[in-house]
């Protein structure tokens, strides 16, 4: 029986329908990009500063997504997933990320002990690795990476903050000689502990400070009163510590315990820029302690940095508070929104323009072309990677950390001193329960 012409003109526009259906289909998918987010959302990690960093780099992404997305086309779906605080189940989420979600970008990552494994993980794949938190020197040291970047600092840097802190105000503050101070160096044994100690003590050497003790503990120890035996015992003006969060908060409460003094406590990002937390277990006692991270973007003089910047961190710490109901605004959340940021407003715009995709080569290739000049980020450093074939391939060559100090509800910069907020209390005044 012929086939009659209605018959036909039905079915031609079924198949019509069915091809602009899955056209548009094809058209909104090709028109998101899916990022992969890597943070500890659960375990110890988590109030350390992992969920502030993923808080932040949702921000960004929302931010991004409200003017349109990538170049004003191209959405952002973020996929979630929850490393845990364990080294293990982030290997085990990126592999799920890369295999089965098929993402070629994974943004995030808080813990060093975590970035070193995926940073080897991610490279021999070939896909991208945007940290944003993690700070280990360890990472890229000597890797030769190409596909791994970071603009955050890196942990030598806190050695340099540290000890360059100390030979500049050892005789006006302390009234005395950098060779006559006495450093304690205590650190959680991970590649994040591991490392923060190494750079204070060869800048602190250097320096001529005298290292009285350094000493390692596992960052899930029960116990740290024999810990803080040995500073009692070395007599330690200042103590610096790379520690997570409980850590921290045993460390502090069995010291005040057995009566430990000292002159000054230098803590090292983690859970010492989680001053919400340390402040809602030891209130007043941590006043007065200093803190070496990326600074928080609120502290710093929008007028010092590039038009537009002092505006964005506004509406990234409205948006945070107002997510979280937080008073501080902790560090992580400026290194999570900045870092993403860069990638997705420095980065991503120039692969699909200029190199013709959001393939891992094409970002590769526009994160090297990366050149942001000193004020050009809501952290204050500028951004530009170090080449393939130099001993930290992938690591932001401009990045810098600062000292800060709390008191209460106030966080002042003070150091370097040509962009401080406030002159450093130092030593800890008498009021302070661990002044010595």
């Amino acid at each position: 029986m012929p086939t009659s012409r209605r018959t036909l003109l039905k079915t031609s526009a079924a198949a019509a329908a069915a091809f602009t259906f899955d056209w548009t289909r094809a058209q909104a998918q090709a028109e998101t990009l899916r990022i992969g987010l890597i943070y500890d959302l659960t375990g110890p990690f988590a109030a350390g500063g992992s969920v502030a960093s993923s808080i932040g780099a949702q921000i960004a992404i929302d931010l991004v997504n409200e003017k349109g997305g990538i170049g004003g086309k191209h959405k952002i779906a973020a996929v979630s997933a929850d490393s845990q605080s364990k080294p293990d189940v982030a290997i085990n989420e990126a592999n799920r990320l890369i295999d089965q979600e098929k993402i070629d970008i994974i943004n995030g990552v808080y813990a060093s002990a975590h970035a070193v494994p995926l940073a080897a993980k991610v490279e021999q794949q070939k896909k991208i690795l945007w940290i944003t938190t993690a700070v280990s020197t360890a990472v890229f040291k000597d890797k030769n990476l190409q596909y791994v970047f970071r603009a955050q600092i890196h942990s030598d840097q806190y050695g340099q903050a540290f000890a360059s802190f100390l030979n500049e105000h050892a005789k006006a503050k302390l009234g005395m000689e950098p060779k006559d101070v006495k450093v304690a160096l205590i650190h959680e044994d991970g590649p994040y502990g591991v490392g923060v100690a190494a750079a204070d003590e060869a800048y602190a050497k250097e320096a001529g400070l005298q290292i009285v003790l350094k000493e390692g503990y596992s960052a899930s120890a029960p116990d740290l009163s024999v810990l803080v035996t040995k500073i009692k015992r070395a007599r330690a003006d200042v103590i610096s510590h790379a520690g997570y969060n409980p850590d921290i908060t045993l460390f502090l409460r069995q010291a005040r315990e057995n009566g430990l003094k000292f002159k000054m406590l230098f803590g090292n990002g983690a859970g010492y820029s989680q001053l919400d937390k340390l402040r809602a277990t030891f209130g007043a006692d941590i006043d007065n302690f200093c803190n070496i991270d990326p600074v928080p973007a609120q502290l710093l003089d929008p007028a010092k940095l590039a038009p537009g910047i002092g505006d964005l961190t506004k509406v990234m710490v409205a948006r945070y508070k107002e997510k979280t109901g937080a008073t501080d605004v902790p560090p992580h959340c400026s290194m999570g929104f900045n870092q993403t940021w860069i990638l997705l407003n420095n980065v991503l715009p120039v692969a699909k323009e200029k190199y013709g995709g959001f393939d891992p080569e094409a970002i590769r290739k526009a994160a090297l072309d990366v050149d942001i000049p000193v004020g050009g980020t809501i952290q204050g450093y500028g951004v530009k990677f170090y080449r393939p074939g130099t001993p930290l391939s992938g690591q932001n060559e401009r990045s810098t950390p600062v000292v800060m100090q709390n008191a209460g509800e106030h966080i002042s910069v003070v150091w370097p001193t040509s962009i401080r907020t406030q002159d450093p209390v130092f030593p800890l005044p008498k009021s302070s329960v661990y002044s010595a």
